[in-house]
Parts: C-alpha cells; structure tokens; sequence
C-alpha cells in the first residue's frame, strides 16, 4: 500500500517539522515539503502530529494459555489503537517460553495474526519456577530479551548465573522484582488507604530491595539489566544512585504510578495492579525520576484479564489492569499539556528510548521501514472501555477527559489502524 501523509507535523531528529510523508514498499520513500501524486492516495493529516510508531517493552498478550483474556490478534488490535506499532510480549503464559519448542508455539501465533510487531521474552528460568535457568541459548535469536515477568527470581545466585549467561549472549535480563518473603498476603499498597479499609498490604521494599540486589549482581557481571515497573520511591533512588556509578540499567514505569496514587483507590479491582498505586509520595519521586531521566522509559504492562476475573473486588480480583490503548493519551493531557515535559521528550520516553535501549530499529527516515502513528492533539474524548479493541476493559481510567487521540497508525508500511476505516 502506498500513500503520502500530508500536511502534518513531523517527529524528525527530535524536533516536529511540517512536511509530508510518503510510503511505498512499506518503507518511508520521502520525507519534504510538498511530496504531490495522481496515483497515490492522500491522507490529510492538517493540525495534527505524526509520530514514530510508539513502543512498549511490557505487554500481556497472554496466548497462548490464556486466550480467554486476550489473544494475539485482539492485543495486537488494541496496540494499534493505542498507537503502538512495537511491543514486547511478556511470557508468563501457557506453555512458558522456557526453550525452543515453546516459544515457537507463540512465534507461530504472532505470524499468523499479529498487525504490528511483537518480540518476546523468553523466560530466565523453566516455568518461572526460579529453580533452574531456561534454555536462553536457544531462544536467544528470537526474543527481546529474558524475564520471570510476574515472579521475582528470589535466588540470587541464580540470578547471577542467568545474568552472566545473557551477557554472553547478548540480551538483557527484565526483572520483575519482587521478594516473596515480604508480601505477606498483601494485594494494595501498605499505606493509609490499607489502614483506613482493612486490607493487607505490600510494603515498598519487596520492590526496592530485589533492586538493591540486583544492581549489585549487575556490577558483578557486567549484564545489561532493565527493571520492570518501578513504583516506590526508594526504587527511583537507588536506579539514580546506580546509574551515575556507570552501571549498565535502565527502568520503566506505567501511566497509572505516574498519574494515581492510593488516595485515588476505591473498592473496585480497576485499580488493582502489581506493583500496586503507592504512596503519593512515592507518585512525585517517580515523576520526578521522569523529569531527570532515571526513568528511561513508559511501559504499560497491559494485563488483561476476563471480566468474571474483575469483578471479586481488591482483595480477591486478578491483579493487572490494561492501558495500550490509552497511555499516550493519558501521558500527554497530565504532563504534556500540564507544562511538565514537552511533547518531543513525550515520543522520546515512549518511542525513541525503548527502541534504543532494546535496539529495535525506529524513527521516520527516508529508506526506514514505514512505523508511524498518527495523533490528534487537540481532540478530546472521555474513556470508554466498551470501545476498547482489548479484550480487558478493566482500567483505572474509566471516565476520564483526555487529549490527544490516534487517528491512524501505519505498521511496516501497512494501515493497521484508521479512525476513517
């Protein structure tokens, strides 16, 4: 499919240009001022931004095992929706990714029905079980990189093996962090909302200190280490402490840690996730950490789950929530119309970091594979789970008036989303 993209402003080398855009062979052709054609179809794209596709390295498409709540082809869908043109799969799924013949059965999955691109994980130990390392030399050319996404890995010394094995190979370990010896039952944060309501809590240093842990390990062995969303404080602190040591880490952090805190908890799973919304304490330190760049990255960790699995209320509901489909909306009404980031450092933490750090190809340039979205800042629109495309429609934002929404998203040169189709 070809097609020029014209009159938009443009996310070129950091910085929005108005140019036109046009695609052929599933490519970006050109890139200039005024690109006219009788053959190809224009889409006008007056008042609004084209992007680079955004990217989101934390995602649950949860087939195959869980197809229930959500499958291949819908989370793809939802991707496109959002905007997202990139995302990594997280494989804490049925079969686990833990060796070849597992993970292909999820790489046949993502042929045969994915619209955009998705790169998995494959699992640092067989069946997340924390017990023995996977099969990461095998599975090594086809994923992103590996995680017990969901478990912590509470062995350290298995750790460190599974962090010299994928620096030899040359991935990185994303860590969940987690130490199980401190949950004690908790499903909230261990704060006043807890107290006040009678639930258990899980306190802030189950997170921060496997994260302590590790960062050491990394300083040991040299791995490339990526921390999956951070959500206290302490875990800013330490990420900032580590990396001005030189220490090869990078971390991530999702809309909803960044915008909510547990002052905003009601009794309704919508807004049960792991971690869970911390303190507000704990919300301006992330913010912050955003601001000075010891968060590198927005990630979703999209975790859909069926309604009946939703409805047990916070103690008893599945923990996870989605948010593809509206994370860049929400980012840019609370910190891009807010004053407190630019739009250009905005497509930076959601496109441009994750590709680098991950080094998936990204950008709008001439000869670059055609990975574009499309927003329009100015619309305004009120969240609706029943027009989701993911199966999950459990969200912390339902309800709200955001800004910015996709009108077009454009996946290896094909329109995978289009509000006019």
């Amino acid at each position: 499919m070809d097609f020029i993209l014209k009159g938009g402003k443009v996310y070129i080398d950091g910085k929005f240009k108005k140019q036109d855009v046009r695609v052929s062979d599933g490519r970006i052709a050109a890139v200039s001022d005024c690109i006219c054609s009788d053959s190809l179809r224009v889409i006008s794209c007056e008042n609004m931004n084209i992007l680079p596709g955004l990217a989101d390295v934390h995602v649950h498409l949860r087939e195959p095992g869980f197809s229930y709540k959500e499958t291949i082809e819908t989370g793809t869908k939802a991707c496109a929706h959002g905007g997202y043109t990139l995302v990594c799969s997280m494989p804490n799924l049925n079969p686990t990714p833990d060796s070849l013949e597992n993970l292909q059965i999820q790489l046949d999955a993502i042929d045969k029905d994915a619209v955009i691109d998705v790169r998995p994980y494959g699992t640092i130990t067989v069946g997340e079980k924390g017990e023995t390392l996977s099969d990461m030399e095998a599975m090594a050319p086809y994923v992103a990189g590996f995680s017990d996404d969901g478990r912590g890995v509470q062995n350290p010394e298995l750790m460190r093996q599974a962090m010299v094995k994928a620096k030899s190979l040359g991935k990185m370990i994303v860590a969940h962090c987690e130490d199980n010896s401190l949950l004690n039952g908790g499903y909230i944060h261990d704060g006043e909302y807890a107290k006040s309501h009678g639930h258990k809590g899980i306190c802030s240093e189950s997170e921060y200190g496997p994260i302590a842990r590790d960062l050491k390990l990394v300083e040991e062995t040299g791995c490339s280490y990526h921390v999956c969303h951070i959500s206290t404080k302490e875990s800013v602190e330490i990420i900032r402490q580590a990396k001005a040591k030189g220490i090869d880490v990078t971390c991530e952090t999702g809309p909803h840690y960044l915008v909510l805190s547990d002052k905003d908890l009601q009794e309704n799973a919508r807004f049960k996730m792991n971690p869970p919304l911390r303190s507000e304490e704990d919300r301006k330190a992330l913010v912050e950490g955003v601001l000075d760049g010891t968060i590198d990255m927005i990630a979703t960790d999209h975790a859909p789950h069926s309604a009946e699995e939703k409805s047990r209320g916070l103690k008893d509901s599945m923990m996870g929530v989605v948010g593809i489909e509206t994370a860049f909306s929400v980012m840019y009404t609370h910190f891009v119309k807010t004053g407190l980031i630019t739009l250009e450092k905005l497509v930076e933490i959601m496109s441009v970091n994750p590709c680098r750090r991950f080094e998936f190809e990204n950008g709008i340039k001439v000869g670059e594979k055609a990975n574009l979205t499309v927003f329009d800042l100015n619309e305004k629109y009120t969240v609706n789970p029943d027009e989701f495309l993911s199966k999950g429609r459990s969200t912390p934002f339902e309800g709200a008036e955001l800004n910015a929404k996709c009108v077009l998203t454009v996946s290896d040169g094909e329109i995978v989303y289009s509000t006019e189709e």
